[in-house]
């Protein structure tokens, strides 16, 4: 079995530690300052990737829903503000997930 190797970036807090990884291994530092890791399977790579497109899908319809209704003379104000935070939440979704599939990795 390969060893898998990683580095901790001690310089951010231990709350959102960067990692420096090798192939798709993850490490995060639990609250006693140990370190755990585990690599991500293919299934569930697969997974987040087919999740990544759904929701950046809902994201871009969002986006011309609010743009379509923005050209109305009477549009639905309420409606509007709920839509944009919809499309911030996924935002911040995307964003997550984005962070699970491609860590930064500190050359």
């Amino acid at each position: 079995m390969p060893r898998r190797r990683f580095k901790v970036d001690d310089a951010v807090p231990k709350s959102t530690i960067r990692v420096r990884i090798l192939g798709h291994t993850h490490c995060v530092r639990s609250a006693t300052g140990s370190h755990t890791s585990r690599a991500m399977t293919n299934e569930e790579e697969r997974r987040l990737f087919v999740e990544l497109e759904r929701l950046k899908q809902e994201h871009r319809d969002l986006d011309a829903a609010i743009e379509a209704m923005l050209h109305l003379p009477d549009y639905d104000r309420l409606r509007v503000q709920r839509m944009k935070k919809r499309k911030l939440q996924l935002k911040d979704e995307i964003g997550r997930i984005e962070d699970q599939l491609f860590p930064d990795i500190i050359a």
